[in-house]
């Protein structure tokens, strides 16, 4: 029968509930199971990165502050802008076997796997933070709500460029593959996760300032630390 507006909502906002947990649940049979893998890369990340700036004697070059959460602002916004453009180009399509159910569609699909990477994203960021926290040092971010904004800034950006890939890969496969990989891997340097931009010459700043994810970091550590005031980013 013919269904009002709200009803149609209602019944769209389920459906894309359930996809969600379909697509968290994709690594892995177990929900938690697949949140923990995605707590324990964040936090092999995080090691590796304290690591290589502790070996180099990097660590005088950082923001004055937390050395920790100034490693973990870059990483978090990093790995959730990848994983939602991963989300969202790896949407099923009009001829996956999901859309032989009748009332699932490809707009359904797109925004549970954007929304899943959103949520998995920032459940292991409240894990990662709380954990450390607890066990190391008590976490003091300058203005939490605005440093998480950036988050989504950073998962809205992927989620948008994801969509600019979905749209192209029918059309070019391997293309669309080779760039998708390119684009994130040159984003571990060029994202700026590992150095502040008010440190950069202008010269330097030319070849960052094209990336949305650089100026989503760089802003977030400015929200973050009271004694960083980023001058050459901004969220806009």
């Amino acid at each position: 029968k013919p269904k009002g507006g709200i009803s149609i909502v209602l019944s769209m906002a389920e459906l894309v509930y359930h996809s969600i947990v379909r697509s968290v649940r994709k690594q892995h049979n177990n929900a938690f199971v697949a949140i923990a893998i995605n707590v324990m890369q964040t936090v092999m990340f995080v090691a590796a990165f304290y690591l290589m700036f502790t070996i180099l004697g990097v660590r005088g070059a950082a923001i004055r502050g937390d050395f920790l959460i100034y490693i973990m602002s870059g990483i978090f916004l990093y790995l959730t802008h990848i994983k939602s453009i991963g989300a969202v180009m790896g949407a099923e399509g009009p001829a996956s076997p999901m859309m032989q159910h009748a009332p699932m569609n490809t707009i359904i699909a797109i925004l549970s796997g954007a929304l899943g990477a959103l949520y998995v994203q920032v459940l292991s960021l409240f894990l990662v933070l709380f954990a450390y926290h607890v066990a190391w040092s008590p976490v003091n971010i300058d203005q939490p709500v605005n440093a998480f904004l950036m988050v989504v800034m950073a998962w809205f950006t992927g989620c948008s460029l994801g969509l600019v890939f979905l749209a192209l890969k029918p059309w070019f496969p391997a293309f669309v593959a080779i760039v998708s990989q390119l684009y994130q891997r040159a984003n571990m340097l060029a994202s700026g996760k590992m150095f502040v931009a008010n440190t950069l010459p202008s010269f330097m700043l030319a070849m960052f300032d094209w990336n949305p994810l650089f100026h989503a970091i760089d802003q977030a550590r400015g929200f973050a630390f009271i004694n960083y005031n980023p001058r050459y980013s901004n969220w806009e």
